[in-house]
């Protein structure tokens, strides 16, 4: 495994990378001024106007992460649901926007906590992409989109959840949870003398395969296929399959909250086209041109834009 390819350098490195993916130590790390941060990364909520207005006239494509974007950051992930307000938010953006969920959980458990069949969803960190299963107002060119690049790596991941589940076994908290094409280890509910123990079997389960990666996230380490497939290579796949690629008449929006959404946001800040929203209360380093604080403020500007589209037009 190359633990330099993954982001994962030393044994003391990777247990700094978990006390970062704390928002808390994040905060003391970056030392950043937090109002000079939000003049560079302003609220969507309170720019929704200038928002709208740089989307005039173009066709607004919608990209949303799930956990700590739809739904708050809870410690049971499979406790994260979304509210009926914020299914009532997306389900009209979706009426009036193609949108997509773009999340690292697998393709069926992020629709099985958003609900809403007439959206297009991305699991496994964009790559297991489906689209609609029932009628949408945002045909893509081909009859069915799908799109799964990392299918050959289906048996090697089953092999290394289970013996993940079993490592974890003896670590009060761990969790390890199956995407289908990548793999989350939860850390949030273990106590931190045990982090640099769960790091170091992590590791020594993953040096038997070469072909796969650790990354970070909140609080969660993710396995994936080393490929060169991500959020924003999903992004782009969905621009191509609704035939938006290459176009200047589009404005694709992605909100999200993790390290993994950057990927989208620099593929929109390489296309000069459409805005990367960050959802955090602490400021750190982003592509992204906006922020926003939580959910409730991702469920409120979802709801202005729609409100502004309505009433003005695109």
């Amino acid at each position: 495994m190359d633990l330099g390819a993954s982001g994962v350098l030393r044994a003391g490195s990777l247990l700094d990378s978990m006390k970062a993916s704390s928002p808390r130590h994040a905060k003391f790390a970056a030392g950043a001024d937090h109002e000079d941060w939000m003049e560079k990364h302003p609220s969507a909520l309170e720019w929704i106007d200038a928002v709208v207005a740089a989307a005039k006239g173009k066709q607004i494509v919608m990209f949303l992460d799930y956990d700590g974007t739809l739904s708050p950051i809870v410690e049971d992930p499979d406790r994260a649901v979304m509210t009926e307000e914020m299914r009532d938010a997306v389900r009209s953006v979706a009426q009036h926007f193609p949108t997509a969920i773009v999340s690292g959980r697998s393709r069926d458990k992020v629709l099985n906590f958003v609900k809403l069949e007439e959206l297009y969803y991305a699991g496994s960190h964009g790559m297991d992409i489906k689209g609609p299963t029932t009628v949408s107002n945002h045909k893509a060119k081909a009859d069915e989109v799908l799109c799964q690049p990392a299918t050959e790596f289906l048996p090697v991941i089953q092999e290394v959840y289970e013996r993940l589940t079993a490592k974890m076994e003896s670590i009060p908290g761990a969790m390890v949870e199956n995407n289908k094409f990548c793999l989350s280890v939860h850390f949030r509910c273990v106590d931190k003398e045990e982090w640099d123990a769960l790091g170091e079997e992590v590791r020594a389960v993953l040096e038997g395969y070469p072909d796969l990666c650790l990354t970070k996230g909140r609080k969660v380490l993710e396995i994936r296929p080393s490929i060169k497939w991500d959020k924003g290579n999903a992004l782009e796949f969905l621009l191509e399959s609704l035939g938006y690629a290459g176009r200047g008449d589009v404005f694709p929006i992605y909100i999200g909250d993790d390290r993994t959404d950057e990927d989208a946001f620099k593929v929109l800040r390489n296309m000069g086209q459409g805005i990367g929203i960050l959802v955090t209360k602490f400021a750190k380093e982003t592509t992204a041109s906006y922020s926003l604080r939580e959910p409730a403020e991702v469920k409120d500007f979802l709801r202005k834009l729609v409100m502004s589209n309505g009433t003005k037009g695109q």
